[in-house]
């Protein structure tokens, strides 16, 4: 077979050679030890917490080593291709703060090493296509979807592994170059295989998360260029590595029992490989459908989990900062000590490092994101949360944040309630929650939730409340209110300290327990709430009084 005649034939528009490919694409003018990383997800609609779990890693290795992190679109599936998918995973990019320095954006491309669409850099592969073909090292391959089929059932029956090669391979690894020319002018479709070798070698790589990995050399006749010219995720993302220059590849685990064919690939194009990053599995725990009383560790999944999809963490609102601080405990062993040594510090100054992640399946645990969210938005300052709070109620609750700002003083002193103790309080856990939580500070969304009943009797209840406003002077400190709330707590019958109620339930109507709870129940609507007080004085005079009228 003359290698060169059947480049030809093949890729006869082909004039670009390897070493013009390897001009346009220069080495990267970098300081030593910068990493070069990128996300190269699939636009199918569906942008998954892996992504974002990725997307951290890459960047953090880039950025804290002053190097460049980059999206590429990985577009060679034109099948599951979703209109709209791209902007979709950009916008979610940018919500969660993740930043890149070039790549695809929504506007177009930005950097030197576009396009970084993987439909739109075709030409691109075909040379290095070209040249493989001249290497005698690629063929075209002309099998039919029935007789690949056939293949396929021969192979399950003697429990043979899968794939063209060997005695499989051989009708079109024995086409003649006549042959070829014949099967292209009568119109057959082909897809360019590359030539693998039977052997029993192993191959090694040092993956940076998993240490050294042993696997069996790759001998398959696996495809490169599919029959409409574009290429596979294993040629197009070794092409584009290399001259793109990345320095760290980071994906998910499911990924290494591909990894022989990508690093013969690297090998034969005569390549330096990246450093492979293969990461742990997002993990939950559920209960046994076998055994409801066991519990058992599974994969996250797209149908049964919500919070797999990042939709679900921007509809909820939970905050970028919530998912970044979560994320971060699972991708390092050493963040939460970190973190409670640095309680202020941004999660920005971690020094993250892959050394430290686990090769085990990471596990997502809403229980703890919800205790994180509590602690990281009690450490925000109140204008800090009111601006992220809004900018999620613009998007996705248009009636709250029209509230927000009509009321903004009024929020900004609700927000920092509870705030300056020693132990400041953790209500907001999401912004969706919050606006639930907060509801009560505003007469428009003001609601009873419990019952004033379970406090105390009627009569009680409005004696206690036609005291409280005769002798209601806004103007009090804590100190002095809290005088005037026990004396008419003793003067109704009902014990000032809870443990004598709870020593001689019979001598008093009650405690001053239910006392405040009627207080809390009435300015908020719920007899959990936060310090009565500082409450009022956010409400104000007047909403303080129209409120508490009503049950006098």
């Amino acid at each position: 077979m003359d290698n060169f005649a059947l480049a030809k034939l093949l890729f006869p528009d082909v004039t670009a050679s390897p070493e013009d490919m390897e001009a346009k694409y220069p080495q990267r003018d970098l300081p030593e030890g910068a990493f070069v990383t990128r996300i190269g997800p699939s636009p199918t609609g569906f942008v998954h917490l892996g992504n974002l779990y990725n997307a951290i890693i890459a960047e953090r290795i880039a950025h804290q080593s002053g190097g460049v992190f980059y999206l590429r679109i990985e577009d060679t599936d034109n099948k599951r291709e979703v209109e709209g998918a791209v902007e979709t995973l950009i916008n979610a990019m940018e919500y969660f703060g993740v930043h890149f320095d070039e790549g695809a954006t929504a506007e177009g491309d930005k950097g030197a090493y576009g396009p970084y669409r993987q439909r739109q850099r075709a030409g691109i592969y075909h040379v290095f296509a070209k040249k493989l073909v001249e290497q005698g090292k690629a063929y075209p391959c002309f099998l039919t979807e029935e007789e690949i089929q056939t293949i396929r059932d021969e192979q399950m029956a003697n429990k043979e592994d899968p794939g063209i090669y060997g005695k499989y391979a051989e009708k079109s690894r024995s086409l003649t170059l006549d042959d070829i020319k014949a099967n292209i002018d009568a119109g057959k479709p082909w897809v360019l295989r590359y030539k693998g070798e039977m052997n029993n070698e192993r191959i090694v790589v040092e993956d940076a998360v998993r240490g050294k990995i042993e696997m069996p050399r790759n001998f398959a006749d696996f495809v490169l260029l599919k029959s409409d010219g574009i290429p596979t995720y294993h040629f197009a993302h070794v092409v584009d590595d290399h001259l793109m220059r990345s320095t760290h590849v980071i994906r998910g685990e499911e990924w290494i029992s591909s990894l022989p064919m990508h690093i013969e690939l690297f090998k034969q194009l005569g390549w330096k490989q990246p450093i492979y990053c293969h990461t742990a599995t997002l993990m939950k725990i559920d209960v046994s459908e076998e055994d409801p009383e066991k519990q058992i560790k599974r994969k996250l999944s797209k149908r049964k989990d919500p919070e797999l999809a990042l939709a679900y963490y921007q509809q909820e609102g939970i905050s970028n900062d919530v998912v970044w601080e979560f994320l971060l405990t699972l991708l390092n062993s050493n963040y939460e000590e970190w973190r409670a040594a640095n309680p202020d510090a941004s999660y920005m100054d971690f020094p993250y490092s892959i050394e430290k992640m686990s090769i085990s399946g990471a596990l997502v645990d809403m229980d703890k994101l919800r205790d994180i969210a509590k602690d990281t938005i009690a450490r925000m300052d109140a204008e800090t949360v009111y601006s992220n709070w809004l900018a999620w109620c613009e998007e996705y609750n248009k009636d709250f944040a029209e509230l927000l700002k009509k009321y903004r003083d009024r929020t900004i002193a609700a927000l920092n309630v509870g705030k300056n103790g020693k132990k400041p309080r953790k209500d907001i856990e999401t912004w969706k929650q919050a606006c639930d939580f907060m509801s009560f500070y505003y007469d428009e969304t003001f609601k009873g939730e419990d019952d004033m009943a379970e406090q105390a009797d009627e009569e009680s209840r409005k004696a206690f409340f036609a005291k409280y406003l005769a002798g209601y002077d806004h103007s009090d400190d804590s100190s002095a209110w809290f005088d005037k709330v026990k004396a008419i707590t003793e003067e109704l019958g009902f014990a000032v300290k809870p443990k004598d109620y709870k020593k001689e339930p019979e001598k008093f109507k009650g405690s001053i327990v239910h006392i405040t709870n009627m207080l809390r129940i009435a300015l908020t609507g719920r007899a959990n709430a936060p310090d009565i007080h500082e409450v009022s004085h956010v409400l104000g005079e007047d909403i303080v009084r129209s409120r508490l009228s009503k049950w006098a």
